[in-house]
């Protein structure tokens, strides 16, 4: 408080005054105890009775002092600021500018814009510092029209080749959308600094219009114009999402030679770049050599990891940020999530779920819909659904996220309960939630649905469909036996059927056994792209699966001769208390293989008691060594996960297993049996789909 008398009652601008005990030895200029010793509302009230007795308010300076105090310095006083202001008899440009840019910076943008337009009417005339605010009041509600009205202003006033005004005037265009407007803004300048190329380049970020970023360095460069670090940042931003590594080393090479690595923004963002541009284990050295790492030096790194498919790798680093007392930020939890989801990790991803609540973080829509994504592909779509019943707002991504999750395990008619609810709620779908709901017909077999969707998207909401909506149309028909329909619908389609389209119907052919399409799938596949091992082995189980098993073994053959190599061996995934343990088929090298391969062996011969027989076709018919053997079923990485969570966990708790491929039917048919004979719940998604087993059937109806 300051080190005046105490008044005996509390006095403000419109009230009269009584009473006013006399402030010993005040300033004649009172600016640094105003700006400087007044900490609160009441040392202010007491300096300001003090100037209104003296007549010392009746000085421009003085009171504009008092105001700034209120307005930009003091907390929570900005009523009183503005009562000070209206008090004022004739406010100059310097009041009106102190008003204007506090209501800017306290979250009142549009009261900042009104005062403005107070300030005209007053034809009190603006300064470089009022245009400045009130465009930064404009970008905040990204009130275009105010903000090229204010741009009028600023032409009529003489300030359009101002430089501190024309950046914001960038500014405010780019974050209106507006791009070309700034552009032309920032072309018009006669002269252009660092700041005003920094502001065009900010837009081009804000827009996400990532190439013109790099271009318009390029053309700084070439300019001989000096960059500083905030260019680099915005450059490094652009390089990672258009994979531009040349650009970027550039950048790191010259962060290197001109001493920049202590500036913590500039270094986190070529994390950021190596990692989105591939080069995961390069960002992860220039982390590690980092003498500070603050939550976003984290977040980058960990999102990087992420995106790369090193999910394990991911959670690791998250655990070390916790060990370094880094508190995370919605940012880092995001990017955590995705990672549990891939991995199926939901330990980790609820104790996420926990924090959040714990620390009362806002439930915002980027945030949420992580979560709900999170929990569905953890098989647990209660919990998806609470989430989003919680969140405040929602958006087009989060009823997309959770109709997708509601297809992916298996309630297929619910999905389209919440696709209707949407329509209701006057959301309006876009063509990703178009495949989330025909994901859901399809894994339904709702195919009558599912036709109806389809033609309702550019009929009723102007959506054309994509190849990956034509996709899904045939894996509504293939999975529903109409194999022939299928094979016309792509023969009919308006637009080029690639090879996933065909790869569909492919593996469409197994269930029906249809040899001759399964053949001409294949060979479109073929005339279309170089075909990868799963092309061939589905070909393979197709012939199995008619018995024609000589024409098997020479689709395996043919894989041989042509050196085709599966492109990922089949992995199955298990957390059991917090830790994640990976399982390859035929894996003999793996922690606890004895243990596991001993359990594995009890549970098949308990099965087997209850009337499991294994599918010989579903065995491996492309050993790797020895062309004679024939690797067990017995050992398919997901029996062999199921069974190390057996012997690992209490009777009754749920299994779940994440898997990189799709499961085959011997190890479908297995796990019915095995979750009614052990009594457990088990939970797989496979690259596709999830199933729900529980006392001896599954969700998918045996319909994947």
């Amino acid at each position: 408080m300051v080190s005046t008398t105490t008044l005996p009652v509390s006095i403000s601008p419109a009230k009269s005054l009584t009473n006013i005990t006399v402030i010993p030895q005040f300033p004649q200029n009172p600016k640094t105890l105003i700006l400087n010793r007044c900490k609160s509302t009441r040392d202010l009230n007491q300096v300001h009775a003090h100037l209104i007795k003296t007549r010392l308010l009746l000085n421009p300076s003085i009171t504009e002092n008092l105001l700034e105090s209120a307005a930009l310095i003091l907390p929570n006083a900005m009523d009183y600021a503005l009562s000070i202001f209206r008090n004022l008899e004739e406010p100059d440009t310097l009041a009106y500018n102190i008003i204007i840019r506090s209501l800017t910076l306290k979250h009142s943008p549009l009261d900042a814009i009104v005062m403005f337009i107070k300030m005209v009417e007053n034809s009190v005339q603006p300064d470089e510092f009022t245009f400045s605010s009130v465009l930064k009041a404009c970008s905040r509600l990204r009130a275009l029209g105010e903000g090229e009205q204010v741009h009028a202003h600023i032409v009529k006033c003489g300030f359009k080749l101002n430089g501190f005004v024309v950046n914001t005037l960038i500014h405010m265009y780019a974050v209106c959308g507006e791009l070309e407007v700034a552009r032309q803004v920032f072309d018009g300048l006669p002269e252009r600094n660092v700041m005003a190329w920094n502001s065009m380049m900010a837009g081009y970020v804000k827009n996400e219009r990532w190439g013109e970023v790099v271009e318009l360095f390029r053309k700084m460069l070439g300019l001989g114009i000096g960059f500083d670090e905030v260019s680099l940042i915005s450059v490094l931003t652009a390089c990672g999402r258009v994979a531009n590594l040349e650009m970027g080393e550039w950048i790191g090479e010259y962060v290197e030679a001109n001493g920049l690595k202590g500036n913590i923004a500039l270094v986190t963002s070529l994390v950021d770049m190596y990692a989105k541009c591939g080069q995961v284990d390069k960002a992860r050295q220039i982390f590690d050599r980092m003498d500070k790492r603050d939550v976003v030096a984290w977040s980058a790194m960990i999102s990087g990891y992420g995106q790369a498919n090193r999910c394990r790798e991911a959670l690791d680093l998250f655990h070390d940020m916790q060990k370094a007392n880094v508190d995370p930020n919605e940012v880092t939890m995001v990017s955590v999530l995705y990672s549990c989801g891939v991995l199926g990790a939901l330990d980790t991803g609820k104790w996420v779920d926990f924090y959040v609540k714990k620390k009362k973080m806002k439930l915002t829509v980027t945030l949420g819909t992580a979560l709900i994504d999170f929990y569905a592909k953890c098989g647990c779509v209660g919990d998806s659904i609470e989430v989003f019943n919680r969140m405040p707002s929602v958006n087009v991504f989060s009823w997309t996220a959770l109709i997708q999750g509601l297809a992916s395990n298996g309630q297929g008619k619910r999905a389209l309960d919440y696709f209707e609810l949407m329509q209701e709620k006057n959301i309006k779908p876009n063509d990703v939630t178009f495949l989330a709901v025909l994901s859901a017909c399809s894994h339904a077999g709702l195919v009558e649905e599912g036709r109806n969707i389809f033609v309702s998207m550019n009929k009723d909401f102007g959506i054309e469909p994509r190849i990956e909506h034509y996709g899904s149309m045939v894996d509504i028909l293939g999975r529903a036996g109409l194999i022939e329909e299928a094979y016309q619908f792509i023969r009919n389609m308006p637009i080029q059927p690639n090879a996933v389209v065909w790869r569909t119907l492919l593996a469409s052919c197994r269930a029906t056994k249809n040899v001759e399409i399964g053949e001409e799938a294949l060979q479109q596949i073929i005339r279309l792209e170089t075909p990868h091992s799963g092309d061939y082995i589905l070909l393979s189980n197709i012939y199995a699966s008619a018995g024609r098993r000589d024409e098997a073994l020479r689709v395996r053959n043919q894989m041989k001769e042509k050196r085709v190599k599966k492109v990922a061996p089949g992995c199955s995934v298990i957390q059991l208390n917090g830790v994640i343990y990976e399982f390859f088929a035929e894996d003999k090298v793996c922690p606890h293989s004895e243990e596991v391969y001993k359990a594995t062996h009890d549970m098949m011969k308990r099965i087997k008691a209850a009337g499991y027989v294994p599918n010989a076709a579903d065995g491996r018919l492309d050993a790797e060594e020895d062309d004679k053997q024939q690797a067990s079923v017995s050992h398919h990485s997901e029996k062999l996960a199921i069974a190390f969570g057996l012997i690992r966990t209490r009777p009754g708790t749920t299994l779940r297993i994440s898997k990189n491929l799709r499961v085959c039917t011997d190890c479908h048919n297995a796990t019915k049996i095995i979750s009614k004979v052990y009594n457990r719940e088990i939970i797989v998604r496979d690259w596709n789909r999830f199933h729900h087993f529980k006392e001896g059937s599954c969700s998918c109806n045996d319909y994947w």
